[in-house]
């Protein structure tokens, strides 16, 4: 399914929305309006009022610096699986044999919905826990159990800024295969090639993420002219962005928006993204517009498991996984 081209315009700043309707499952017009222009013109937003506790953060930050701050020979115990679960080593490499081969100067640590392993869904699989660090897996869980109701209350404010019903979006979320990561980004003073930074330009492939990051700047988001515009952390919020899969979901309307990270902060840089997805089976095509193309649908489980084939070639995620109905 190719992306629809998006009709993102030259921004000079990230707009801040209210989420506390949206929770509450009572936006105005006005608030749906605003969500809309943001998806449209930047692809990025900020969302505050989002109702997870301040603790939770705080706990997951301190146990992923804990996590990060072992040995790699331990962190290694738990490399990254087929399932892409586990950790993800520093300076990984990314599209190897492509035109845009490239290192990152990042570490991850990656878990999703902990699920047996299946034929059928080829990508589900138990998470990778370290025996000796149970409160790493303790404040994960927590976390992404208090993300669902902001999920939930984005997933239906999307759906509305689309034209579409509150729930219109929901059957696409079925059995969603979600994916929470933690990132460690060591400082990097003046890089000179882009193919070798925190991360390298990329649009994320799900349908949107809900990013955490701390006080540390390196998030820059690239507008239509090419200008790339930091988006610094803000206290008491996260940064949302518009995944290629909500881009094909809008026909274009929405922009998947290139960003990429550098951490120049002379310090280490901690985020927390989650990545929404859709469920293995969901099908996807254009919902709206007149963009609609001729490309048979996809479903989500091939489409993502060729992604990460390409960008995390580490995983040994293997060729020949097909699940197409």
């Amino acid at each position: 399914m190719a992306i629809p081209v998006s009709r993102r315009l030259d921004f000079s700043e990230i707009p801040q929305i209210d989420a506390g309707p949206l929770l509450s499952d009572n936006p105005d017009a006005a608030l749906i309006s605003e969500l809309a222009a943001a998806c449209t013109d930047v692809g990025f937003f900020y969302v505050r009022n989002h109702g997870v506790p301040s603790e939770q953060i705080t706990e997951i930050r301190h146990q992923a610096e804990r996590f990060f701050e072992q040995p790699m020979a331990d962190k290694m115990k738990l490399r990254i699986d087929q399932k892409m679960r586990g950790y993800l080593p520093l300076d990984y490499a990314s599209y190897k044999g492509e035109d845009r081969e490239a290192k990152s100067r990042q570490e991850g640590f990656w878990a999703g919905n902990d699920r047996p392993a299946s034929d059928h869904y080829f990508l589900d699989g138990p998470n990778q826990w370290s025996p000796d660090h149970p409160e790493l897996r303790d404040a994960m869980l927590a976390y992404q159990n208090s993300m669902e109701n902001l999920t939930t209350a984005l997933e239906r404010g999307f759906a509305r800024a689309l034209g579409l019903a509150a729930d219109g979006l929901a059957p696409y979320f079925a059995r969603p295969m979600t994916m929470l990561k933690l990132n460690h980004y060591p400082p990097q003073d003046n890089p000179e090639n882009v193919s070798y930074i925190g991360v390298v330009p990329h649009t994320d492939a799900g349908a949107f993420t809900i990013l955490w990051q701390d006080d540390g700047d390196g998030l820059e988001i690239q507008n239509r002219s090419g200008e790339w515009i930091g988006a610094p952390s803000i206290p008491g919020t996260f940064v949302i962005n518009i995944g290629n899969i909500m881009q094909i979901w809008s026909g274009g309307r929405f922009s998947s928006t290139p960003h990429r990270v550098i951490n120049r902060g002379g310090r280490d840089r901690y985020s927390i993204p989650l990545f929404v997805y859709p469920g293995h089976e969901a099908m996807i095509e254009p919902l709206i517009g007149a963009e609609r193309n001729d490309d048979e649908p996809v479903m989500f489980g091939n489409y993502i498991r060729n992604i990460w084939r390409r960008t995390f070639p580490i995983a040994g995620i293997p060729e020949g996984w097909d699940n197409q109905p």
